[in-house]
């Protein structure tokens, strides 16, 4: 099924996409450690009108598309999944960055794994305690295209505290040890290639990165379609990590309106639910203060049930 169809995009779930498609057996279950959990969306999908494609070609690793919407302005979508809109990236962005950073007293040495569109990389640039951000993303398309098409969010890619690589997150945690304040993970769903970003073996080359009150953040899928994998990935990162805890905000272009954050403190003394730092006059933010720094930690209880 064509997901461009009559003036509109629609993403579907990849599982449900693969039988519409007439395909018998789904390879597009989301997997964490070879186990299944589940379709990404599955029975449901979201469309967007569009107004005008600007870009669409398959990288090495993906199928790279930007559209213009009518409403949420240019739309980033990789392998058939939206990535970011122009109107609500920065929901998301702040969250997933400044969670860990304003849960760190003093983060210098930053690294971000994925998160190609720049955004996470524009958030940790606000802080003036930071000396040098490290970024590995492995699509270096995404990179270009974000450039070219959001700029809003592409905007730190020429930072002079920048340093860029482009290859394999998991190769390039292996020579990197007790290197890092924070590390934040923007990656897509763990489906296909990124399923090696959710599972232990990361997790505990991520431990091994971070200097000892140093701060873990991951993106961390929604409460109301995940609740498996998310229990499974709170489960064997408290055998990681002394401090684990997970939390949520609106971001309305994904998929239940709901994504969530698994933040991860190597010292048991570091509580990431309360921040050590405030923002400042000169920082400015639309999403992040310190309240809702403070109220992303606090779940349902069927959430709380389900991660205790």
């Amino acid at each position: 099924m064509d997901k461009l169809h009559k003036g509109w995009f629609t993403e579907f779930s990849p599982d449900d996409l693969e039988k519409l498609n007439g395909e018998e057996s789904s390879t597009k279950l989301l997997k964490s450690d070879g186990q299944e959990m589940g379709g990404a969306w599955p029975g449901q999908a979201f469309s967007l009108q569009v107004k005008k494609v600007l870009f669409h070609e398959k990288s090495k690793f993906q199928d790279v598309l930007v559209f213009e919407s009518t409403t949420y302005g240019n739309v980033l979508v990789l392998d058939g999944i939206i990535q970011a809109t122009e109107r609500d990236e920065f929901s998301y962005q702040e969250m997933l960055a400044h969670l860990p950073m304003f849960a760190h007293p003093d983060p210098k040495r930053v690294l971000i794994i994925g998160g190609g569109d720049g955004g996470i990389l524009r958030e940790v640039l606000k802080h003036e305690t930071v000396e040098k951000v490290t970024m590995c993303e492995i699509d270096e398309m995404v990179i270009d295209v974000a450039k070219k098409f959001l700029p809003g969010m592409s905007s730190g890619f020429s930072h002079p505290k920048l340093d860029l690589f482009c290859g394999d997150g998991f190769e390039f945690l292996k020579n990197h040890k007790d290197e890092f304040d924070v590390i934040i993970t923007d990656s897509s769903d763990p489906v296909g290639p990124a399923e090696s970003l959710f599972g232990q073996s990361y997790y505990e080359l991520l431990r091994d990165a971070l200097k000892e009150d140093g701060i873990l953040s991951s993106q961390g899928e929604s409460v109301w379609l995940h609740l498996p994998l998310i229990a499974h990935l709170v489960a064997f990162n408290r055998k990681i990590f002394p401090r684990v805890d997970y939390a949520q905000s609106i971001v309305s272009t994904y998929p239940s309106g709901s994504m969530g954050y698994l933040i991860c403190a190597k010292s048991a003394n570091r509580d990431v639910t309360q921040p050590a730092r405030h923002p400042t006059d000169t920082q400015t933010f639309r999403f992040y203060n310190s309240e809702v720094h403070k109220a992303a930690f606090i779940l349902p209880q069927f959430v709380k049930n389900a991660l205790n």
